[in-house]
Formats: C-alpha cells, structure tokens, sequence
C-alpha cells in the first residue's frame, strides 16, 4: 500500500475530496470528529476504530491515535497506540488507512482500556514507532527546531528562565 509520505511530520491525506469543502477540513479539524473512524489496514480489512487521540503537550504535536480493536460494544477490545504518521486519512471513502498487514496488526503491542502504558516514556515511546515502521515524532529535524525534546526527557526547554 505503501501511501505514507516521510518527509513531514503529520497523517498523509488522500481522496478526490480533499480541499473540496466549505468548512474545516480535512487539513484542519476538531480531533473528536475523528472519533470512531474507521481503520482499514494494507489487506483493506476493517481493524478497528479509533477511540483517542492523543497529543504531545510539551511540543504541540499529535503523538498517536488510539486504535480500539477487536472486543464486542467496547468489552474485551485491544487499544493500540498507532504512531499519527502511520496512518492516511482517505477522505472519499471517510476512513482511515495504516500501511500494514492485518496480522501485524493483530500481533501489535497492545493495552486494555484498565492499563494504559505511560506514553511519556521514550523507551515505550521509541518501541512502538520502530514496531510501526516510523521515526519517532520528536527526533525529526524537518519537523523539529531548538528546545523539542522526547517524552518523558528531563531536558525540558526553558520559557522566560523557567523550566516547563
């Protein structure tokens, strides 16, 4: 499939319909319209939906989305942390598509909704863009200047002398 560009920091975007709306999006948009969106992987299997999205609020950046996968009416589902970059929006057929095997997928590092890994830790962090295929967000010189750091790292930048 391969449909990701690695040359920027953010979720490729693809469709006819893209830059053909009279409102926000699909380049800028409100992150819970997102949710429940459907993902497809590279087999074009249906592999779940998405559940969060979560942001890196040092560097303003979007970290990952929350996949729920598998389960019935959210009871016994797996949550994935899929890496934003992994993923292109594909706006005609309103879903989302990650570039990777179905089984893949299923064998991905997972969690469940009662124990959320701590997705400031780099090692946790590092591990899952390496399982995903992708350069961990806060390491990109395109897309990062002076001051971003990984997460959880202790050399916070600093705002006015004061360390944040």
């Amino acid at each position: 499939m391969t449909l990701q560009n690695p040359t920027h920091g953010g979720a490729d975007i693809v469709g006819a319909s893209r830059g053909r709306t009279g409102g926000p999006g699909p380049e800028v948009m409100a992150a819970d319209t997102l949710d429940g969106d459907k993902v497809l992987s590279a087999d074009g299997d249906d592999i779940g939906k998405i559940k969060d999205i979560m942001l890196d609020v040092r560097s303003g950046r979007i970290a990952y989305a929350v996949l729920s996968s598998g389960g019935f009416l959210g009871i016994g589902d797996k949550l994935l942390a899929i890496p934003w970059t992994a993923l292109t929006l594909d706006t005609d057929r309103k879903c989302f598509l990650l570039d990777m095997p179905t089984q893949s997928v299923k064998n991905a590092p997972g969690f469940d909704k009662d124990h959320w890994p701590s997705m400031a830790d780099a090692t946790w962090a590092t591990s899952i863009h390496q399982y995903y295929g992708r350069e961990p967000y806060w390491g990109r010189d395109d897309e990062f200047g002076p001051g971003d750091v990984a997460p959880g790292s202790s050399d916070a930048p600093e705002a006015g002398g004061v360390k944040l």
